[in-house]
């Protein structure tokens, strides 16, 4: 399964969208985006992988490959987070170096350590079918005045942000 990921938001802060397509055998199996009120670009890259990584859970997909054009994400959820979780969910050993959007980095830090997913980073905006596909069901969410429903009430990463997100897991 290759899945692609991509999030963004219309000024940073403000209304944004992510989305998620998954393709099997050259075909798209299945589409999601989601639209919210008040995000930033990163918090929509987050939640479009950490949706994915539900779904991979869910539908437990042995052969699964994450597509992001986020290295920021794909770096901080496979070579920086042990390192953070040693230190306490902080960047640096003293804790004053927090984690930017904690919350939905840890969710998909602890998902992806029980699954065995490959991550691939595609360069955005270059013709790659499936991070295109992504980037406009992305944009159509952002764009949505219908759509935008949800607040992203976790921007202030609190402290329930993090059991929010984590809950998130235990959905699936």
């Amino acid at each position: 399964m290759e899945i692609y990921t991509d999030g963004g938001c219309i000024g940073n802060p403000g209304p944004g969208g992510y989305a998620v397509v998954m393709i099997k055998h050259g075909k798209i199996v299945h589409e999601h985006s989601q639209s919210y009120k008040h995000t930033t670009n990163n918090r929509m890259e987050y939640r479009a992988c950490l949706y994915a990584l539900q779904q991979i859970k869910a539908q437990n997909l042995k052969d699964a490959t994450l597509h992001t054009d986020s290295k920021y994400v794909m770096e901080s959820v496979t070579n920086w987070g042990h390192k953070w979780k040693q230190l306490g969910w902080a960047r640096n050993k003293s804790g004053s170096e927090k984690i930017q959007n904690v919350d939905l980095f840890k969710a998909c830090y602890l998902l992806n350590e029980e699954l065995n997913v490959r991550w691939q980073w595609v360069k955005g905006h270059a013709g790659n079918l499936g991070n295109e596909r992504a980037d406009e069901l992305a944009n159509e969410a952002a764009q949505s005045p219908s759509g935008t429903v949800l607040n992203d009430d976790l921007v202030g990463d609190t402290e329930n942000g993090v059991k929010s997100a984590e809950a998130q897991i235990s959905l699936f």
